[in-house]
């Protein structure tokens, strides 16, 4: 199990459809993403069938963020996407579903074991994000866990209000000689 003290991150079950649906047709969450519109159910079933296949096999891997309570509560995903196995490196995306979950730590003890998972199970070189510069949460929160910025694209992204730019910060692994790392709790 992926899982630390706060969450635990698992596969996509059936049952998520709803919860993703409405995630992903946010108008909200498509400002911080590269979503340009409205995905149907029917996409996200077929992408939640998919979801048991190998991450060598389909070069991304989606995961639910569930919060370590009784019950146990589902509040986010987090997205590898872009897996590169020849060049040991991919892209991250961390979403937070709903407001009441925010600010509260959850997407610091996921990034931590994402961390965990791809520097030491997976064996990573890399990994890296593109976020909107206007979003300096984000950009703290990877900031915060050993990213470091390394590009901006200037007026990148178009946006309601005119255009904003888009930060590249990557993380290379802290254990360069292929060490693995327990990846499994912390």
């Amino acid at each position: 199990m992926l899982e630390n003290s706060n969450v635990r991150l698992r596969a996509p079950e059936p049952d998520d459809l709803e919860l993703l649906y409405t995630w992903e047709n946010d108008p909200d969450v498509w400002r911080v993403s590269s979503t340009r519109g409205p995905i149907s159910r029917l996409a996200l079933k077929n992408h939640i069938k998919h979801a048991s296949l190998d991450i060598y096999q389909t070069k991304q891997l989606r995961l639910m963020i569930e919060l370590q309570a009784d019950p146990p509560q589902t509040v986010g995903v987090a997205d590898l996407f872009h897996f590169d196995p020849f060049h040991q490196r991919a892209e991250v995306g961390l979403l937070i579903g709903s407001p009441q979950h925010r600010g509260k730590g959850l997407a610091s003890s996921t990034l931590d074991l994402l961390q965990n998972y791809c520097f030491g199970f997976l064996g990573l070189r890399q990994l890296y994000c593109n976020i909107a510069s206007s979003n300096e949460r984000c950009v703290q929160l990877f900031l915060g866990h050993g990213f470091e910025l390394v590009g901006e694209k200037r007026m990148w992204l178009r946006t309601s209000s005119g255009w904003d730019g888009e930060l590249l910060l990557q993380r290379i692994n802290p254990h360069p000689n292929g060490e693995r790392r327990d990846y499994i709790s912390s």
